[in-house]
Protein backbone atom coordinates (compact mmCIF):
# COMPACT_ATOMS: atom_id res chain seq x y z
CA UNK A 1 0.00 0.00 0.00
CA UNK A 2 1.10 3.74 -0.58
CA UNK A 3 -0.15 6.69 1.23
CA UNK A 4 0.99 10.22 1.31
CA UNK A 5 -0.99 12.79 2.48
CA UNK A 6 -0.79 16.57 3.41
CA UNK A 7 -0.89 17.30 7.04
CA UNK A 8 -3.91 19.05 7.14
CA UNK A 9 -5.43 15.86 5.85
CA UNK A 10 -3.65 13.45 7.87
CA UNK A 11 -4.33 15.18 11.46
CA UNK A 12 -8.08 14.72 10.32
CA UNK A 13 -8.00 11.32 9.49
CA UNK A 14 -5.63 9.65 11.75
CA UNK A 15 -6.40 6.61 13.00
CA UNK A 16 -9.19 5.86 10.39
CA UNK A 17 -9.22 4.06 7.32
CA UNK A 18 -8.11 6.94 4.39
CA UNK A 19 -9.46 4.97 1.99
CA UNK A 20 -12.82 4.87 3.05
CA UNK A 21 -12.77 8.27 4.00
CA UNK A 22 -12.36 9.12 0.52
CA UNK A 23 -14.68 7.06 -0.54
CA UNK A 24 -17.21 8.76 1.91
CA UNK A 25 -16.33 12.41 0.80
CA UNK A 26 -19.18 14.45 -0.66
CA UNK A 27 -19.69 17.11 -2.98
CA UNK A 28 -20.50 18.34 -6.91
CA UNK A 29 -20.02 14.66 -8.97
CA UNK A 30 -18.06 15.35 -12.61
CA UNK A 31 -17.95 11.63 -13.41
CA UNK A 32 -19.15 8.99 -11.55
CA UNK A 33 -18.39 5.46 -14.04
CA UNK A 34 -17.63 2.22 -12.66
CA UNK A 35 -13.78 2.34 -12.24
CA UNK A 36 -13.74 6.33 -12.00
CA UNK A 37 -15.79 9.04 -9.66
CA UNK A 38 -14.59 12.80 -10.00
CA UNK A 39 -16.12 15.24 -7.41
CA UNK A 40 -15.30 18.74 -6.17
CA UNK A 41 -15.49 18.92 -2.19
CA UNK A 42 -14.97 20.99 0.91
CA UNK A 43 -12.61 20.75 3.46
CA UNK A 44 -11.76 23.31 6.38
CA UNK A 45 -13.23 25.88 3.80
CA UNK A 46 -11.22 25.15 0.98
CA UNK A 47 -12.20 23.28 -2.28
CA UNK A 48 -10.54 20.15 -3.38
CA UNK A 49 -10.96 17.68 -6.27
CA UNK A 50 -11.03 13.77 -5.44
CA UNK A 51 -10.55 11.50 -8.52
CA UNK A 52 -10.79 7.89 -7.13
CA UNK A 53 -10.38 4.99 -8.79
CA UNK A 54 -11.96 1.34 -8.53
CA UNK A 55 -9.70 -1.27 -10.73
CA UNK A 56 -10.46 -0.94 -15.12
CA UNK A 57 -10.81 -4.71 -14.95
CA UNK A 58 -8.53 -7.23 -17.18
CA UNK A 59 -11.23 -7.24 -20.19
CA UNK A 60 -10.26 -3.12 -20.19
CA UNK A 61 -6.66 -3.95 -19.71
CA UNK A 62 -6.78 -6.26 -22.87
CA UNK A 63 -8.52 -4.34 -24.52
CA UNK A 64 -6.02 -1.30 -24.45
CA UNK A 65 -3.16 -3.75 -24.63
CA UNK A 66 -4.51 -4.86 -27.90
CA UNK A 67 -5.08 -1.42 -29.71
CA UNK A 68 -1.67 -0.41 -28.61
CA UNK A 69 -2.32 1.77 -26.21
CA UNK A 70 -1.02 2.36 -22.56
CA UNK A 71 -3.84 1.46 -19.83
CA UNK A 72 -4.53 3.94 -16.99
CA UNK A 73 -4.77 1.56 -13.73
CA UNK A 74 -5.26 3.97 -11.72
CA UNK A 75 -4.85 7.44 -10.12
CA UNK A 76 -0.61 6.86 -9.90
CA UNK A 77 -0.53 8.38 -13.16
CA UNK A 78 -1.39 11.67 -12.31
CA UNK A 79 0.10 11.64 -9.65
CA UNK A 80 3.48 10.97 -11.23
CA UNK A 81 2.66 13.37 -14.34
CA UNK A 82 1.99 16.21 -11.13
CA UNK A 83 5.38 15.89 -10.07
CA UNK A 84 7.00 15.68 -13.47
CA UNK A 85 5.37 18.90 -14.33
CA UNK A 86 6.41 20.35 -10.93
CA UNK A 87 9.95 19.57 -11.45
CA UNK A 88 9.94 21.17 -15.01
CA UNK A 89 8.15 24.27 -13.86
CA UNK A 90 5.21 23.72 -15.79
CA UNK A 91 1.92 24.94 -13.94
CA UNK A 92 0.02 22.41 -13.07
CA UNK A 93 -2.39 21.35 -10.12
CA UNK A 94 -1.31 20.57 -6.63
CA UNK A 95 -1.76 17.16 -4.99
CA UNK A 96 -2.65 16.67 -1.28
CA UNK A 97 -2.87 13.42 -0.75
CA UNK A 98 -2.72 10.06 -2.81
CA UNK A 99 -3.33 6.61 -2.08
CA UNK A 100 -3.06 3.14 -3.59
CA UNK A 101 -3.69 -0.42 -2.48
CA UNK A 102 -3.87 -3.93 -4.19
CA UNK A 103 -1.22 -5.69 -5.74
CA UNK A 104 -4.13 -7.07 -8.62
CA UNK A 105 -3.49 -4.28 -11.51
CA UNK A 106 -7.30 -4.89 -12.54
CA UNK A 107 -8.62 -4.81 -8.86
CA UNK A 108 -6.41 -1.62 -7.33
CA UNK A 109 -8.09 0.91 -5.51
CA UNK A 110 -6.42 4.17 -5.76
CA UNK A 111 -7.34 7.57 -5.44
CA UNK A 112 -5.84 11.39 -5.70
CA UNK A 113 -6.14 14.38 -3.79
CA UNK A 114 -5.68 17.94 -5.73
CA UNK A 115 -6.44 21.82 -4.94
CA UNK A 116 -9.21 23.49 -6.61
CA UNK A 117 -8.13 25.73 -8.83
CA UNK A 118 -10.24 28.80 -8.38
CA UNK A 119 -10.80 32.22 -10.17
CA UNK A 120 -9.83 30.35 -13.38
CA UNK A 121 -11.45 29.65 -17.08
CA UNK A 122 -10.36 27.10 -19.56
CA UNK A 123 -8.95 28.24 -22.41
CA UNK A 124 -11.57 26.72 -24.66
CA UNK A 125 -13.92 29.34 -22.99
CA UNK A 126 -11.63 32.26 -23.10
CA UNK A 127 -11.21 31.92 -26.60
CA UNK A 128 -14.52 30.96 -27.59
CA UNK A 129 -15.64 34.67 -29.03
CA UNK A 130 -12.17 35.41 -30.85
CA UNK A 131 -13.93 34.74 -34.01
CA UNK A 132 -16.12 36.88 -33.77
CA UNK A 133 -14.42 39.74 -31.14
CA UNK A 134 -10.94 40.07 -32.42
CA UNK A 135 -8.34 39.59 -29.34
CA UNK A 136 -6.01 42.21 -28.63
CA UNK A 137 -2.98 40.86 -30.71
CA UNK A 138 -0.63 41.35 -27.50
CA UNK A 139 -2.30 39.30 -25.79
CA UNK A 140 -3.16 36.43 -28.04
CA UNK A 141 0.54 36.38 -28.77
CA UNK A 142 1.93 35.89 -25.12
CA UNK A 143 -1.08 33.20 -24.96
CA UNK A 144 0.27 31.46 -27.87
CA UNK A 145 4.04 32.04 -26.52
CA UNK A 146 2.94 30.50 -23.11
CA UNK A 147 1.49 27.06 -24.97
CA UNK A 148 4.07 26.77 -27.21
CA UNK A 149 6.68 27.17 -24.50
CA UNK A 150 4.63 24.30 -22.27
CA UNK A 151 4.70 21.99 -24.80
CA UNK A 152 7.63 22.24 -26.00
CA UNK A 153 9.12 21.38 -22.69
CA UNK A 154 7.07 18.91 -21.55
CA UNK A 155 7.59 16.85 -24.74
CA UNK A 156 10.90 17.41 -24.87
CA UNK A 157 11.07 15.98 -21.13
CA UNK A 158 9.20 13.04 -22.31
CA UNK A 159 6.25 13.32 -21.07
CA UNK A 160 3.20 13.84 -23.53
CA UNK A 161 -0.91 14.69 -22.27
CA UNK A 162 -2.53 12.41 -24.69
CA UNK A 163 -5.92 14.70 -23.96
CA UNK A 164 -3.87 17.89 -25.10
CA UNK A 165 -6.73 20.27 -25.69
CA UNK A 166 -7.73 24.40 -24.70
CA UNK A 167 -9.80 22.77 -22.54
CA UNK A 168 -7.61 21.57 -20.34
CA UNK A 169 -5.46 24.55 -19.73
CA UNK A 170 -7.20 26.96 -17.35
CA UNK A 171 -6.15 30.54 -17.57
CA UNK A 172 -5.62 32.30 -13.43
CA UNK A 173 -6.49 35.61 -12.73
CA UNK A 174 -8.19 36.84 -15.97
CA UNK A 175 -9.12 40.03 -14.66
CA UNK A 176 -5.16 40.88 -13.96
CA UNK A 177 -4.06 39.35 -17.81
CA UNK A 178 -6.13 41.57 -19.22
CA UNK A 179 -5.21 44.75 -17.47
CA UNK A 180 -1.88 43.64 -18.05
CA UNK A 181 -1.00 43.31 -14.53
CA UNK A 182 0.94 39.89 -15.55
CA UNK A 183 3.97 39.76 -17.85
CA UNK A 184 3.10 36.18 -18.67
CA UNK A 185 -0.40 34.50 -18.73
CA UNK A 186 -0.32 31.98 -15.56
CA UNK A 187 -1.87 28.92 -17.35
CA UNK A 188 -2.23 25.47 -15.05
CA UNK A 189 -2.50 22.20 -17.33
CA UNK A 190 -4.61 20.22 -16.06
CA UNK A 191 -6.53 16.60 -16.27
CA UNK A 192 -3.19 14.16 -16.70
CA UNK A 193 -4.75 11.00 -15.98
CA UNK A 194 -3.79 9.65 -19.20
CA UNK A 195 -0.21 11.40 -19.45
CA UNK A 196 2.57 9.25 -20.94
CA UNK A 197 5.97 9.67 -19.35
CA UNK A 198 8.82 7.61 -21.16
CA UNK A 199 12.73 8.79 -21.36
CA UNK A 200 12.16 9.08 -25.05
CA UNK A 201 8.69 9.42 -26.40
CA UNK A 202 7.63 8.23 -29.61
CA UNK A 203 6.94 10.92 -32.42
CA UNK A 204 3.54 9.68 -33.08
CA UNK A 205 2.88 10.88 -29.20
CA UNK A 206 4.04 13.91 -29.59
CA UNK A 207 2.40 14.19 -33.18
CA UNK A 208 -0.94 13.32 -31.54
CA UNK A 209 -0.90 15.76 -28.13
CA UNK A 210 0.10 19.00 -30.92
CA UNK A 211 -2.15 17.91 -33.46
CA UNK A 212 -5.02 17.66 -30.73
CA UNK A 213 -3.94 21.08 -29.56
CA UNK A 214 -3.68 22.43 -33.33
CA UNK A 215 -7.69 20.89 -33.46
CA UNK A 216 -8.97 22.14 -30.46
CA UNK A 217 -7.68 26.09 -31.89
CA UNK A 218 -8.98 25.60 -35.34
CA UNK A 219 -12.46 27.33 -35.04
CA UNK A 220 -11.47 30.37 -32.70
CA UNK A 221 -10.04 32.96 -35.22
CA UNK A 222 -6.55 32.04 -35.30
CA UNK A 223 -4.65 33.13 -38.53
CA UNK A 224 -2.15 31.18 -40.77
CA UNK A 225 0.41 33.28 -38.79
CA UNK A 226 -0.68 32.32 -35.68
CA UNK A 227 0.05 28.57 -36.56
CA UNK A 228 3.40 29.72 -37.71
CA UNK A 229 4.09 31.36 -34.89
CA UNK A 230 3.49 29.04 -32.67
CA UNK A 231 5.61 26.40 -35.11
CA UNK A 232 8.42 28.50 -34.63
CA UNK A 233 8.11 28.85 -31.16
CA UNK A 234 7.68 25.08 -30.08
CA UNK A 235 10.45 24.21 -32.46
CA UNK A 236 13.04 26.77 -31.19
CA UNK A 237 14.08 27.53 -34.85
CA UNK A 238 13.44 30.25 -37.95
CA UNK A 239 9.96 29.12 -39.22
CA UNK A 240 11.99 28.78 -42.50
CA UNK A 241 14.24 25.96 -40.90
CA UNK A 242 11.47 24.47 -38.80
CA UNK A 243 8.76 23.85 -41.86
CA UNK A 244 11.86 22.80 -44.11
CA UNK A 245 13.37 20.37 -41.47
CA UNK A 246 10.46 19.51 -39.95
CA UNK A 247 7.98 19.44 -42.51
CA UNK A 248 7.00 16.16 -42.48
CA UNK A 249 5.92 16.44 -38.46
CA UNK A 250 3.96 19.38 -39.11
CA UNK A 251 2.26 17.93 -42.26
CA UNK A 252 1.22 15.04 -40.00
CA UNK A 253 -0.06 17.20 -37.04
CA UNK A 254 -2.18 18.97 -39.85
CA UNK A 255 -3.11 15.89 -41.35
CA UNK A 256 -4.23 14.44 -37.54
CA UNK A 257 -6.04 17.81 -36.79
CA UNK A 258 -8.02 18.02 -39.97
CA UNK A 259 -8.85 14.36 -40.06
CA UNK A 260 -10.67 14.58 -36.00
CA UNK A 261 -12.18 18.36 -36.99
CA UNK A 262 -13.78 16.11 -39.81
CA UNK A 263 -14.74 13.13 -37.85
CA UNK A 264 -16.15 15.61 -35.07
CA UNK A 265 -17.94 17.43 -37.69
CA UNK A 266 -19.58 13.90 -39.09
CA UNK A 267 -20.67 12.95 -35.38
CA UNK A 268 -22.56 16.14 -34.90
CA UNK A 269 -24.39 16.06 -38.31
CA UNK A 270 -25.53 12.45 -37.67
Amino acid sequence: MILTLRDDFARAWEGTDVFAQVELLEGTVYRNVKSRRTLKFEFENNYYFAKIHHGVGWGEIFKNLLNLKQPVLGAGNEWCAIRRLQDLGVQTMTAVGFGSRGLNPASRRSFILTESLENTISLEDYCARWAQERPLFSRKLRLLKSLAVTSRTMHGAGMCHRDFYLCHFLLHEREHFEADRMMEPKLSLIDLHRALIRKKLPSRWIIKDVAGLYFSALHVGLTRQDFFRFARIYSGKPLRQTLSEDKNFWLQVHNKAMALDKKINQQVST
